[in-house]
Parts: C-alpha cells; sequence; structure tokens
C-alpha cells in the first residue's frame, strides 16, 4: 500500500507505538503531524527521522487527552 499524497496525524507520536506508527507512515508514503506532550527534543528526533526518510513532517505540542487542543493540532501547518 502507498500512502503517497497523503498526510496523517499521529497522537503521542514522539515515542513507542506512536512514534514507531508515524514512522511507518512515512516509510509508506504519508507526511506526518504528530504530537507530542512534553518531550519537545524526543518529537524533534522523531520528525528528523520522518524527514530522513524524504517525507514532510511536524511536531505540534498538544495533550491528546483535550479534544480541543487535538482540535487544534490538525489545523496546525
Amino acid at each position: 500500500m502507498t500512502l503517497d499524497g497523503k498526510v496523517a496525524l499521529v497522537t503521542g507520536g514522539s515515542r513507542g507505538i506512536g512514534a514507531a506508527t508515524a514512522l511507518r507512515l512515512a516509510e509508506d508514503g504519508a507526511d506526518v503531524a504528530l504530537t507530542y506532550q512534553r518531550n519537545g527534543a524526543r518529537a524533534a528526533e522523531v520528525v528528523d527521522k520522518i524527514k530522513n526518510l524524504g517525507r514532510r513532517a511536524l511536531a505540534i505540542q498538544a495533550d491528546s487527552a483535550d479534544a480541543s487542543a487535538v482540535s487544534s493540532a490538525v489545523q496546525a501547518k
């Protein structure tokens, strides 16, 4: 499956399963936005890995338990 031309949003994408999911989506061709709650440095590492795969990436600080924060993350560019 190819995800070329698609954009994915991964909540909690700075570590663990979220980071692995973000990277896999990028490997499959998607550009990826990911949210993180506290560790901006770790989120930046994931963004760098995604960019090294030739995809666009963006890290957004947002608490995924807060619906308005996630909604704002979807609107981020």
